[in-house]
């Protein structure tokens, strides 16, 4: 395992729905997303930070968006898609791990910040590419897999007041 260290590249890539429902679920807060950050990368060079988020048509989520810019994450949009059923499907799993694959070669480590443990697969394939994977999530909400596949886990519980809002 990799130690950390200040010349380290670092891509952080937030599933901003994942925790978004988890903060609101366990804590009723919302994520800080400047705190996540800065906390992820531990005095590391962050050359990506890229934040996962869906379009619902929401109040104030057009702020929301230009807040995760101005702290310095790259927003990815999608819209929700809404099934003849009337049921709602929006996810980013393939996008984040399609930009992990392609970001891996030009950083040392990948910030996968989300309690998905589908992501457990891609951090067995960046850690075989030679990057060190940090998982960031909430410990009750976490699937044990993600946290098992990668180098190391913050768990955003432990420190609440730094990582919620």
């Amino acid at each position: 395992m990799t130690d950390i260290h200040s010349g380290q590249r670092v891509a952080m890539l937030a599933d901003a729905q994942n925790l978004y429902h988890t903060a609101r679920s366990l804590y009723n807060r919302n994520i800080d997303y400047s705190s996540l950050l800065e906390e992820g990368a531990r005095g590391r060079q962050v050359t990506r930070a890229i934040a996962y988020v869906i379009r619902a048509n929401a109040e104030d989520e057009e702020s929301f968006f230009e807040a995760l810019v101005d702290i310095g994450f790259e927003a990815k949009t999608k819209e929700i898609k809404t099934f003849g059923d009337g049921s709602k499907k929006a996810d980013w799993d393939v996008g984040m791990s399609l930009d992990a694959v392609s970001l891996a070669p030009h950083v040392d480590t990948i910030i996968l910040c989300t309690g998905d443990g589908d992501f457990s697969r891609l951090c067995t394939h960046l850690k075989h590419e030679g990057c060190r994977v940090e998982a960031m999530g909430f410990q009750e909400s976490t699937a044990e897999e993600l946290v098992a596949a990668a180098d190391e886990f913050i768990d955003l519980s432990e420190r609440e007041d730094t990582f919620l809002l």
